[in-house]
């Protein structure tokens, strides 16, 4: 059996060595790694210095990170993105985020997310609630989309960009027409740990990069709120989107989606 008290521990040492990087490069080099994507050498220091720490403490673990891809077991790893928001990091934007979680099988059950310029950390375990500190989190209890703060996850880029990005402008303007506001924060690990904290009443994120998602969707469902795919179905690692809401606006927003995807 998981000891998932234990893994969280690790978990939340990994991040906020994360953090402690990440303060103190206060210079650091972008360069481009796609259509309209970046890297800079913070993330590559991060990812490092967390994927040692990591083998180092779970050796029977596997680990995908964003910048080095993915080692070890297939069904039990780590997923970590280094900095979250780098696009905002790079240019100073105090939004960004370290997200680790462990995906067991197709779902995650530790988490840990660490906003380093907020000076914030939010962890989870399965079965063991979802907290910021020692403060335990609770999702919103909304329930009409006309009193809800919606985020929407970053427009695509890249091969396909356009098409996808149609869907977006959809869903942008079939959520403003109706929605009390609409935010983009740039960051899938600060949408989904407010929407977990209720600073948010849902996040609308349609892609599921697992090292962006998993440490969250953990955080949201931990806090009471429910994490679907387009369809409704429940997420898991293979899921083609990552819809955060609390539940009590789980229909209406899903039918919204599904009017603007269909």
């Amino acid at each position: 059996m998981t000891d998932h008290a234990a893994l969280l521990s690790v978990a939340t040492e990994a991040v906020a060595k994360a953090t402690g990087i990440i303060r103190s490069m206060t210079t650091f080099s972008v360069a481009a790694k796609g259509d309209r994507d970046m890297v800079t050498d913070v993330d590559l220091a991060v990812e490092d210095a967390v994927r040692e720490f990591l083998a180092r403490e779970t050796p029977e673990i596997g680990i995908l990170g964003e910048e080095r891809g993915h080692e070890g077991d297939k069904d039990l790893w780590w997923a970590l993105d280094p900095v979250d928001g780098t696009a905002n990091f790079a240019r100073g934007i105090p939004l960004c985020g370290v997200s680790l979680g462990l995906v067991d099988g197709s779902k995650s059950t530790v988490a840990a997310i660490s906003l380093p310029f907020l000076d914030v950390t939010y962890t989870a375990a399965e079965g063991q609630g979802a907290y910021v500190g020692e403060e335990r989190l609770e999702a919103s209890k909304a329930t009409k989309l006309s009193d809800a703060i919606v985020s929407i996850g970053d427009f695509a880029v890249g091969a396909g960009a356009e098409v996808k990005n149609r869907v977006r402008m959809a869903l942008l303007a079939e959520l403003g027409g109706r929605v009390q506001r609409v935010r983009f924060l740039g960051s899938a690990a600060i949408d989904l740990a407010w929407v977990a904290h209720g600073k948010l009443d849902a996040s609308v994120i349609l892609a599921n990069q697992p090292w962006d998602t998993m440490a969250g969707v953990l955080l949201v469902r931990e806090a009471g709120g429910v994490v679907v795919d387009t369809d409704g179905g429940e997420h898991t690692v293979r899921s083609a989107a990552t819809i955060a809401v609390g539940a009590g606006l789980r229909d209406d927003l899903v039918a919204a989606i599904a009017r603007v995807s269909g």
